[in-house]
């Protein structure tokens, strides 16, 4: 008995003798794998970092002009700091058709659309921001949009569509972090492309989107789209009382801008059945919405605003809608006259 008892004990002092080297392997394995993902991540960063996938422009090196066609989001980064251009036009898809060429011809500026579709003021002051800090030279003019996006209470200023406001931060830790997603990589791939490429096919560099064959496809100008067309759309903004957060953000931005630079606010034109309906509580937000934006036209120099969100025979005309808040080409060149004239006013 005495014997079995003494040959089981060098077994039971050697295991933890075993264990706490097993622990130490796998120690060891865990910090090797830890820096070897760390490693793979920093060369992933610095390279994308120096071939700069959107043209942001933070790379040092010196590369390829433009970005390959992609989305208005991220394509506005290269289209922001393009030094051909000395005015802006911003807003979303209320504003879309209106053409940086005819606005050049009809005003002697060199006009980029930075439009991002289905965005609202949050985006807008990003994509001022960047615009205006990435000037070689003080802007000529800026064109905003403005819809009842603008109108909200809120001082969040709440986006409902994902938007890359890393790309455009003031923040280099925030643009790096912004780095680390799964579509910049998927992006490289392109990017690659067009660097390589000797005459790859580029994102126009104005920024200009014509909408127009997307509502056709859709049927727009079908009855069925005509139907559709008559129902009534608020459009109000639905803040009769204040505040107008967004209003105050844009003249606080402003505040940094260069002396002299004129603005034109537009308020849209919209299909009749999206005007304020009488009797309820829809005119007097519309009114209150509208007050906040001429005071601020009224308060800074060199403003003005455009008011095309009236009851007119042009707001009346189902030809000129493809839906309640979105207008055909011909109103689009309207709607650019009204933007010259401004502008011929305020110089």
């Amino acid at each position: 008995m005495s014997s079995f008892t003494s040959s089981s004990e060098p077994a039971g002092q050697l295991r933890p003798v075993l264990d706490a080297g097993a622990a130490r392997r796998a120690v060891g394995f865990l910090w090797v794998f830890v820096a070897t993902v760390a490693s793979l991540l920093a060369l992933f960063l610095l390279t994308v970092f120096l071939l700069d996938p959107y043209d942001s422009g933070r790379s040092p090196l010196r590369l390829k002009e433009g970005v390959r066609p992609q989305g208005p989001r991220t394509a506005a980064a290269s289209r922001g700091r393009d030094p051909a251009f000395n005015a802006a036009i911003f807003g979303n898809s209320h504003i879309q058709l209106a053409s940086p060429d005819e606005l050049k011809a009809k005003t002697g500026l060199a006009f980029v659309s930075l439009i991002a579709p289905a965005s609202g003021p949050k985006e807008t002051l990003a994509l001022i921001d960047w615009f205006l800090r990435h000037r070689q030279t003080p802007a000529k003019a800026l064109v905003i949009g403005i819809d009842s996006y603008w109108c909200t209470a809120d001082p969040a200023l709440p986006n409902d569509r994902p938007f890359p406001f890393w790309l455009f931060s003031r923040s280099t830790g925030e643009y790096l972090l912004g780095l680390l997603r799964y579509d910049v990589f998927e992006e490289m791939t392109h990017r690659l492309r067009y660097l390589l490429v000797t005459a790859p096919k580029r994102a126009r560099p104005d920024g200009y989107w014509d909408y127009t064959e997307g509502y056709e496809i859709q049927g727009a100008l079908e009855e069925s789209g005509r139907q559709r067309l008559g129902k009534h759309f608020d459009t109000s903004g639905a803040n009769a009382t204040g505040p107008f957060p967004a209003a105050t953000q844009l003249a606080a931005l402003l505040e940094a801008a260069p002396a002299g630079l004129p603005l034109v606010l537009v308020r849209p034109p919209v299909y009749r059945s999206a005007l304020p309906a009488q009797g309820s509580a829809e005119p007097a937000a519309d009114a209150a919405c509208h007050a906040a934006f001429r005071e601020l036209a009224e308060k800074r120099p060199l403003t003005t605003l455009v008011d095309m969100r009236l009851d007119s025979p042009l707001t009346r005309d189902p030809a000129n809608f493809f839906d309640q808040t979105h207008y055909r080409q011909n109103v689009a060149r309207l709607v650019e006259s009204e933007i010259a004239a401004a502008l011929a006013r305020l110089r």
